[in-house]
């Protein structure tokens, strides 16, 4: 792993320019269907079956695309609650193959998608430096604050918690304020982000001028 230009890349999507044009929503109701099935899988009385179950009917109602419902049942098979890696790889391809077929404005957001399944994949299976490099891919595509401390939390992995503190003090002053807030907010929830939480971003004003997270 060629660590330095890793690093370099990763500031490269930091910098001013990154963020003239916003990341676009998800189309339809994804975004809330996401969110639901999201809440279910973090709570721990839902069994798999059942998580796998609703992701169907909200498919069958008309409010998933194709690659967002392999997505959803990827994230479930890489979760705690099935923790079938295969699977959950074999999505991620089944995905990306989706992605490309279908093509239009929103393929760089579902190709940051497949790059963030990966990354994670190889960060369950302790392959941090693999993780990493598909980490810096999503950022590239989507630079979202879930993208960013993916990439945050394979360097604390990785014992380069100073390469870290250096990107999260540039976040604070590159970002936009909703992405400064929504860094502090999963630096607080994030177990695997747990050294950063006494560096986490405070009132400083942000790029577009809005006050970050305190």
């Amino acid at each position: 792993m060629d660590l330095d230009r890793l690093l370099a890349r990763i500031e490269g999507a930091l910098d001013d320019d990154a963020y003239l044009t916003p990341s676009r929503p998800l189309p339809g109701d994804d975004s809330g269907a996401l969110d639901e099935i999201r809440e279910l899988l973090q709570d721990p009385k839902v069994e798999a079956n059942a998580v796998r179950r609703r992701i169907q009917q909200i498919d069958a109602a008309g409010r998933l695309s194709r690659t967002t419902k392999l997505s959803a049942l990827g994230v479930l098979a890489a979760s705690p609650k099935v923790r079938d890696y295969a699977e959950a790889s074999r999505l991620a391809g089944q995905q990306e193959l989706v992605a490309w077929d279908e093509g239009g404005p929103l393929l760089t957001e579902r190709l940051a998608s497949v790059e963030r399944h990966r990354g994670v994949l190889a960060f369950l299976m302790g392959r941090p430096a693999v993780a990493l490099d598909w980490f810096v891919r999503s950022l590239e595509r989507q630079r979202t604050a879930e993208n960013l401390g993916n990439v945050l939390a394979a360097l604390l992995r990785l014992g380069r918690g100073q390469e870290a503190l250096a990107l999260l003090d540039k976040a604070r002053h590159q970002l936009p304020g909703s992405e400064v807030e929504a860094l502090a907010m999963r630096i607080d929830e994030d177990g695997d982000l747990v050294a950063l939480r006494p560096h986490r971003p405070s009132p400083l004003r942000s790029k577009d001028g809005r006050a970050a997270a305190g």
